[in-house]
């Protein structure tokens, strides 16, 4: 079943960063019309969203979110035994992005860093990796990171896509604790028959060097080897089947009910495959929240930014039980659930800081690298 119980692991601190730029659906009536927006504003939920400068990174925007944690909770730099990063839109094809958050964020060598490759399931994945790892070593305290720039990737043609994706980056500070009200469990799942559901097949090492230009792909949207591609009624019949049952599976496991779970903090697909879930799993829209609406879909930064919006601005010691569940690109999905304090869920910032010193365009850069 892939199960974990980490019953000694609290999430102490989670926080999400945006860029600031917001792109309205609006900006798109000029290329595919007034008509064809709204009724796209209407079938996803989606109004705006949140857009990277050049060279901003999905790092860039889980730096901000770490740096939050520890200046609002002022948290030891030395106390950090490890660091997760949790992308597809990595900074370099190598080294691991979290080598370059490590230094940007002061960390200690004894700190272990390193990078996993997923986006939409990040959260369940991370925390299981992420918790496993301190419960069986020193490590009393842990950053687990985690952010998305698919416009990057995303052709600006393809209508499909391009008004749907929003971009931003997460963090959770984990802690070992012996509260017996803690504790963190879940459930990871993959159907690895359906790689090919969301891909983009060019620029790896499989696919190297294809074609440039774009090409019109059978469902009429325009887009080159090195943008991303979805078959949507795929995704969308694996979402409706295989998550709910999952979830349904996990709340077996555990002997509790959906609804004794306050939050249900669910990757932000759209809004329609959120109103399915509701549907399939028997719960009010009002437990599932949604900030899609305004910053469009965020793959691994949506739930730390679901919790950022509806917990970020309260300030009491509420404890929130949070039902989290992420799916997707792989295919690759999970559910996992913990007791958060609402005082410990910080409100979404605003970030375009960029790493300048790691923009390498000439030989001139590298050697120009601080030491």
């Amino acid at each position: 079943m892939a199960y974990y119980s980490l019953p000694n692991i609290k999430i102490a601190a989670v926080a999400s960063a945006v860029p600031a730029e917001v792109v309205k659906l609006e900006d798109f009536a000029d290329k595919f019309g007034a008509d064809y927006v709204e009724k796209y504003k209407k079938q996803t939920g989606v109004k705006q969203f949140r857009k990277t400068r050049e060279h901003q990174t999905a790092s860039d925007l889980a730096f901000a979110a770490a740096e939050n944690i520890i200046n609002t909770k002022v948290i030891d730099r030395e106390s950090i035994g490890a660091l997760v990063f949790i992308a597809h839109s990595t900074d370099y094809w190598r080294p691991a992005t979290a080598c370059v958050l490590h230094k940007r964020l002061g960390l200690k060598k004894e700190c272990a860093a390193f990078d996993i490759s997923l986006a939409c399931s990040a959260v369940p994945y991370g925390l299981y990796a992420l918790g496993s790892m301190m419960e069986t070593s020193d490590i009393d305290r842990a950053l687990l990171l985690v952010g998305e720039t698919p416009q990057k990737i995303t052709n600006p043609n393809d209508k499909s896509s391009c008004m749907l994706i929003g971009e931003g980056g997460g963090a959770f500070l984990l802690e070992k604790t012996n509260d017996g009200n803690a504790g963190i469990s879940g459930i990871c799942r993959s159907f690895g028959q359906g790689y090919n559901a969301i891909i983009m097949p060019g620029g790896g090492f499989r696919n190297p060097n294809p074609p440039t230009e774009d090409y019109v792909w059978k469902d009429g949207n325009r887009r080159s080897m090195y943008n991303v591609m979805m078959r949507g009624e795929d995704v969308f019949a694996f979402t409706i089947s295989d998550i709910p049952k999952t979830i349904k599976e996990y709340l077996a496991k555990i002997d509790k009910s959906v609804e004794e779970f306050d939050c249900l903090a669910f990757h932000q697909a759209n809004k329609f495959i959120l109103q399915m879930l509701c549907k399939k799993l028997k719960v009010g829209q009002e437990k599932m929240p949604m900030c899609l609406d305004r910053y469009g879909n965020t793959s691994a930064a949506s739930i730390p930014m679901v919790l950022g919006d509806v917990y970020g601005n309260n300030d009491d010691a509420k404890v929130i039980n949070v039902l989290m569940s992420g799916f997707g690109v792989g295919l690759s999905w999970g559910v996992c659930s913990a007791k958060i304090s609402a005082k410990d869920i910080l409100p979404i910032i605003e970030s375009d800081e960029i790493f300048e010193e790691g923009i390498i365009n000439t030989p001139e850069d590298y050697y120009n690298l601080s030491k």
